[in-house]
């Protein structure tokens, strides 16, 4: 299965590492110092937000059914054979926004400078090279992780599976009753 960019949000601490390595990475100059220097500047394709207590990193979710595809009427929106990530076709956008008004995720932006549409990628060139996309190398808390969901569930579940295998070697006479009860009241 196709890996995907997920993020844990308990873990970003909005130091925006990700939108800097994605306006880097879609730079012509490919540096920090060069894409600073760029004019007009390369603009991220992630953008850190705030949601009451927490941080996140707002991206395309590459849907499956992308409402930004069946609404572009030039077909500048496309799905990537390889990574099957949703792109824009730069030479087909006309910049209508079409794509920017239905996207559910507010991950389709308009970029003013070029009159085109902007989002995530999820950089394939550095994919299909067998590295994780720019946004996902860049962060300091693994915030951002490029796995398949199979993976991501996997390591999603390993934490509560140590915490049962721990309470069942510290509780081995209890009953299970007991042992559900222990468990519940620590969660």
């Amino acid at each position: 299965m196709a890996k995907e960019v997920f993020t844990i949000v308990e873990r970003c601490m909005a130091c925006k590492a990700c939108e800097i390595a994605c306006a880097v990475e879609h730079s012509a100059a490919k540096t920090l110092f060069g894409a600073l220097l760029e004019s007009p500047r390369s603009r991220p394709r992630v953008r850190v937000q705030r949601a009451m207590a927490f941080s996140y990193p707002a991206r395309c979710m590459h849907c499956e059914d992308a409402p930004c595809i069946l609404a572009c009427p030039t077909g500048a929106m496309q799905r990537h054979p390889v990574t099957d990530s949703v792109f824009v076709d730069e030479d087909r956008c006309i910049g209508c926004w079409m794509c920017v008004m239905v996207c559910p995720f507010g991950a389709v932006t308009a970029d003013p400078t070029y009159k085109r549409a902007l989002k995530c990628d999820r950089c394939p060139e550095r994919v299909e090279a067998g590295r994780e996309p720019a946004c996902v190398e860049a962060c300091p808390t693994h915030a951002l992780v490029f796995a398949s969901p199979e993976e991501m569930a996997a390591m999603r579940r390993e934490p509560i599976a140590q915490q049962v295998a721990a309470a069942v070697t510290a509780t081995e006479g209890l009953s299970t009753l007991r042992l559900w009860r222990s468990l519940r009241s620590s969660a």
